[in-house]
């Protein structure tokens, strides 16, 4: 089989789709022993060529040479093949060369099919192979098409894939716009794209800023963690190993060039850069400025902090729906409670309260548990009888006493707090139940209405005495 141009084909369709030669001239190949197969079954002996040289595919049929001949398609006589080879000896394997043009309209079909699906596999390889080691990168490309919500990116030799759940809300692209997002994943086996790209990962955040501060790059300023709510707001947090280098400044630039670029890319997005620091308390207060904080209270084993600021910084520390406060606690990954003075100072005093309310707790008891830590009765009924024999004059027989009693203070407040919220649902259902007594036909007749029934009734009928006075 001679194809004037195959070579040109090959070395095409290889740039173009970035898939090895080899494994085109394999595919063509594999593409004809499948045609002869088609053509003379399963059974014959088929090997084929490729001639870099002459750009020809031959196709040969081996047969090996018998006295006599049963089974023609693997048998040649020992006649017929003197005359491909004089020398040639019983047993021996003697290769012709096969007409291709005999294969038919099916075997060629087939063929095809076996190129293309070849292809196929090879492109997937070779775009898995190339994009493997890119993925967490930034990469551009141009809006190709739309399926459904999902955006479909030219990214060159391949496709990606941009699914809604990874475009930034509100923003919105054409046929032809130039888009810039980040690999997060990249498959193997699939039917579609297989580049998938997010716009919304706090890692594209990341990869912009390593694009636009050299000092990231070289290792001076190091990224700490990032976390979004995209289009809307970002906490950035970062930090340095030169004393000389402000993070932050490094990142913000000059006049806030920097920061303003990714911000850009990022349709408006709010970006707060956070100084990094070890302590874990120093982190929380810087990750939630601007506002101010009076106190933070760590609980080590859950994880968690109650964070007092001023009462008028308490909105601007929790954000507008939680905003800030969230983000904050992502990027610390700390549980953030964020209470103002106010309420925190009422908690406290309610805590005393029920130390003091205990059988047996005086005020000097009480101030001796708070300045160990137990800041009510609830916090007292934790308490291990090692914990409170440290105090002075606490024996065990009295720990035991005293977080026996905290118990049953709490027991008995929760049975009192059901009580009463079950007496206000009763008094709900009794006030519903003279709400529908009163809004029956009867009841409207016989009762009198509200001052403003009475109100718009006394308009309607000077309305309509009017009108009769002016016919």
């Amino acid at each position: 089989m001679f194809i004037s141009d195959i070579k040109r084909v090959v070395e095409q369709v290889s740039r173009d789709k970035g898939i090895n030669r080899e494994i085109l001239i394999k595919a063509l190949e594999e593409a004809l022993v499948s045609a002869a197969r088609k053509k003379f079954g399963g059974n014959v002996d088929i090997e084929v060529r490729y001639n870099e040289s002459s750009g020809e595919i031959e196709v040969f049929q081996f047969k090996d040479v018998a006295e006599i001949v049963t089974e023609p398609d693997l048998q040649i006589s020992i006649e017929e093949g003197r005359k491909l080879d004089p020398e040639c000896e019983v047993g021996d394997s003697l290769g012709t060369k096969m007409d291709t043009s005999t294969f038919g309209r099916i075997a060629a079909q087939s063929a095809k099919q076996v190129i293309i699906q070849k292809m196929k596999d090879a492109e997937r390889d070779a775009v898995y192979s190339g994009f493997i080691d890119r993925k967490g990168e930034i990469i551009n490309g141009i809006v190709q098409r739309f399926d459904r919500n999902d955006i479909i990116v030219n990214l060159g030799h391949t496709e990606g894939i941009l699914p809604a759940r990874e475009q930034i809300p509100k923003e919105s692209y054409r046929r032809g716009d130039r888009i810039r997002a980040y690999i997060i994943d990249v498959l193997y086996d699939t039917r579609g794209p297989q580049i998938v790209l997010s716009r919304t990962h706090p890692d594209f955040l990341i990869a912009l800023f390593k694009t636009e501060v050299p000092e990231i790059n070289e290792g001076i300023v190091s990224i700490i963690g990032a976390t979004r709510e995209p289009g809307v707001r970002a906490k950035f947090a970062v930090t340095s190993n030169d004393s000389d280098i402000d993070p932050v400044g490094a990142c913000v630039g000059m006049k806030g060039s920097r920061v303003q670029n990714v911000v850009q890319e990022l349709r408006g997005e709010k970006i707060d850069i956070i100084p990094y620091h070890i302590d874990p308390a120093r982190f929380v207060c810087n990750a939630l400025a601007p506002a101010e904080i009076s106190r933070v209270i760590i609980d080590e084993e859950d994880r968690s902090m109650e964070v007092i600021v001023p009462d008028e910084f308490l909105s601007i520390a929790i954000g507008k729906k939680g905003q800030n406060v969230r983000l904050a606690s992502k990027l610390t990954k700390w549980h953030l409670d964020v209470i103002s003075e106010t309420r925190y100072s009422e908690a406290m005093q309610d805590g005393y309260d029920s130390l003091v309310s205990l059988p047996d707790v005086g005020i000097s008891l009480a101030d001796a548990l708070y300045e160990k830590g137990f800041f009510s009765a609830h916090e007292l009924s934790k308490a291990s009888v090692e914990d409170l024999i440290q105090l002075r004059d606490i024996t065990e027989e009295k720990a035991i006493q005293l977080i026996e009693a905290a118990k049953e203070y709490i027991i008995s407040k929760n049975h009192a707090d059901e009580t009463s919220k079950e007496a206000i649902l009763e008094e709900s259902d009794v006030d519903d139940d003279i709400s529908n007594v009163s809004d029956s036909p009867k009841a409207s007749e016989d009762q009198p209405g509200s001052d403003e029934d009475v109100a718009k009734q006394t308009i309607l009928t000077n309305d309509k005495e009017a009108d009769s006075a002016e016919q």
